[in-house]
């Protein structure tokens, strides 16, 4: 897996992967819930999109896929991100990268 780090939006954002379909999504949240024991607390999908919300090491992150944009993990509070998400984010791409 080659994730990308980005701060477009005022917090880190891991991208997963641009460019695919809810195959890689549900790859994500079987690697989450199998290897890290993750439980998603808020699941929201749509026809192109889902939010699915989990907590990794006390902060709230979102598991996200959308059809144009792919997969990506950022805090729940993206705007109103504090440091320890945006650190969650990060120790978590070093792990995901690392189960792949």
């Amino acid at each position: 897996m080659n994730l990308t780090l980005r701060n477009d939006y005022g917090c880190i954002e891991a991208v997963i992967d641009e460019n695919c379909g809810f195959e890689k999504f549900y790859g994500i949240a079987g690697l989450l819930t199998d290897k890290l024991q993750v439980n998603f607390t808020n699941k929201i999908d749509d026809l192109d999109t889902s939010y699915w919300d989990f907590n990794f090491k006390g902060q709230k992150l979102t598991l996200h896929y959308n059809i144009y944009d792919g997969v990506s993990i950022f805090p729940v509070r993206h705007k109103d991100a504090v440091p320890k998400d945006n650190e969650a984010i990060k120790e978590l791409a070093r792990i995901l990268e690392n189960l792949q």
